[in-house]
């Protein structure tokens, strides 16, 4: 869409322009990004219809991460309370979530777009926090995003960053506590096992 409309002169951005401007941001700040000298109505106009094609597209050709369906599973099984917090539109938020066939397994979605301010602030993460009634001590976060991983972070909560599309040193710089490559990586799943043995020692304790 970019090309058809001559950004750049012509030349396609690449991926380290996609994640600095455009992956995880609000689409304010997309817009403000990447048309600076364009009236921010027009530029959101654009993302708008930006997402519309991405939503005809993810019918087709949306794949899940490797191993989201075993991380489900594991929380599920654990009963543990669940929330969606994204930036993206509430509108594509939950097509993702019904083609990855997670409507009933989220308790919430919280659209940035829609809190006092989107990530990198963490209003989406305290807002998903009270509407679970939970903690910020009982509590973790997967985020793909250097901007996601922020919010987190400001709103105290440790966040495991997936590095799908994001390089890992800007998720370590935002302040993730752990870094995985996918939901099979075995470093997650020796953090879940320690938290499956942590909650055994407080269960007998209480025995």
């Amino acid at each position: 869409m970019l090309l058809e409309i001559g950004y750049n002169n012509g030349v396609p951005i690449d991926e380290e322009f996609f994640i600095n401007n455009i992956a995880g941001r609000s689409d304010v700040e997309a817009a403000q990004n990447l048309f600076p000298d364009w009236p921010l109505e027009k530029g959101l106009k654009f993302l708008e219809d930006k997402e519309a094609k991405y939503r005809s597209l993810a019918k087709e050709r949306l794949e899940p991460v490797k191993g989201l369906a075993k991380v489900v599973q594991w929380v599920k099984d654990h009963g543990y309370k669940r929330a969606a917090v994204t930036n993206a539109p509430r509108i594509n938020s939950e097509l993702m979530i019904s083609l990855l066939g997670l409507t009933d397994f989220f308790q919430a979605v919280i659209v940035g777009g829609e809190c006092e301010k989107p990530k990198p602030a963490p209003f989406p993460y305290l807002k998903a926090l009270k509407e679970l009634q939970v903690s910020a001590d009982h509590t973790f976060i997967f985020e793909d995003s250097a901007s996601g991983t922020r919010a987190g972070v400001a709103a105290g909560i440790p966040v495991v960053a997936v590095a799908t599309r994001n390089p890992e040193k800007s998720l370590l710089d935002a302040g993730a506590t752990l870094i995985i490559k996918d939901y099979e990586d075995p470093k997650l799943w020796s953090a879940l096992e320690e938290i499956d043995r942590e909650e055994a020692k407080l269960k007998k304790a209480d025995a």
